[in-house]
Parts: structure tokens; sequence; C-alpha cells
């Protein structure tokens, strides 16, 4: 009895150690597929962001492809439930948009997240990437829809300003802040409340491009 106990027990631990390190391997690549896309991120690159081998990463997920739609899909989890916390937070005296609209600019910090999706919405013509893409797109839109109770034209909007994120993320307007008046003026009017969190993202990508 105690011996098959034992022995459970060290399976369960070697199962989880498992599980903890393909956690650590999607973290990673949210980061290296946010900051390269799917074309120019390498598992190599994924690898060495999580501190294990190439080969480990291929045998665990297979493909590159495939460890980018278990990255998707991690970000777009986090996604639903950060909107989730946030429309079932009725005590909070600001309305839902807002805080769905807090929610989602809060998730600017969680590197690679965002830009992610946004490098998945862009691969739309692979059959494999553009279904899933066109999936979690559209979960997107039925959470705000049904959950939140935004009108269509509601989600319409909220979507468009969080693409403009995105987009702002993404080409990193953050690096012209500081000389062009213009792009300040854009990062100032796009997210005003958490712009130190943008500006904060930019020097950090630039540091780590040195």
């Amino acid at each position: 009895m105690s011996s098959v106990s034992l022995h459970d027990a060290i399976h369960h631990r070697s199962r989880m150690k498992s599980e903890d390190r393909r956690e650590l391997i999607v973290d990673a690549a949210l980061g290296v597929f946010g900051d390269f896309g799917y074309i120019g991120a390498t598992t190599d690159q994924v690898a060495r962001a999580a501190g294990v081998s190439q080969p480990y990463v291929v045998r665990m997920f297979g493909s590159k492809e495939r460890l980018f739609l278990e990255t998707l899909d991690r970000a777009v989890a986090r996604l639903r439930t950060a909107f989730r916390v946030a429309i079932a937070d009725t005590e909070n005296p600001m309305g839902i948009q807002e805080r769905v609209g807090r929610a989602y600019v809060d998730l600017v910090s969680d590197r690679g997240l965002l830009l992610t999706m946004m490098h998945a919405f862009v691969m739309g013509s692979d059959p494999a990437l553009g279904r899933a893409s066109r999936e979690c797109f559209l979960g997107v839109y039925t959470l705000l829809r049904d959950e939140a109770g935004f009108t269509p034209a509601e989600v319409h909007g909220f979507l468009a300003q969080g693409m403009l994120i995105n987009t702002l993320v993404g080409v990193r307007m953050s690096d012209d802040f500081e000389t062009n008046p213009i792009a300040a003026e854009l990062l100032q009017t796009a997210l005003p409340q958490k712009l130190d969190v943008v500006l904060a993202l930019g020097a950090e990508q630039r540091a780590e491009a040195q």
C-alpha cells in the first residue's frame, strides 16, 4: 500500500513539474511571439527565453504552429478572464464599459499578450492560424455582447479602440514620445490612464535591443 502511494506521489510531482515547465514555455512564447510575430519567431528563441533546450520545446509542443496556437489560446484566456472580472465587479462605481476598457488597457503590461493576438489576426490566410484567430476574435465579440451587455455598435467601438491601442504598442509609438509632439498627442489621447505603462514597456524593449 505504502509503495503504491509513494509511486503515485512521485508520478504526481513529475507530472506537475512537466506542467510547470509547459507554463514557463508558453509565458516565454508570449514575449517572443509578441516581439517577432509568428513568422519571425523561432522555437530556439522561445527555448532561450524559457531557459530550456530547443529540442525540449519541440518535444513538448511538436511544432512552432502548435506552440503558437497554445500561446494564442493562453492570451485570449487571460483577456476573457480580465473582462469577466471587470464585468462581475458591480460594486465599482465606474460603468461597465469603463471597467472593461480599463481591464483591457491593464493588459498592456502583460508582456506580449496583446501583440501576440495582433500577430495572429494578420495570419488569416493560414488554414490553421487563420481559423483559430477568427474564432478567438468572434469569441471576444460574443463575450462583450452577451456577457457585458454591449450593443453590436458598442462592441464595434470598443474593439476599434482596442486595435488602436494594439497598433500603438506594436509600432512602438512610445519611441517617439519625447521627440515627436504628434506621437505624444496621440498616445496621450489613446492611453490617458496607462501612458506610463506604455512608456515603461517601450524603454524596456529599447534596453533589450541594445
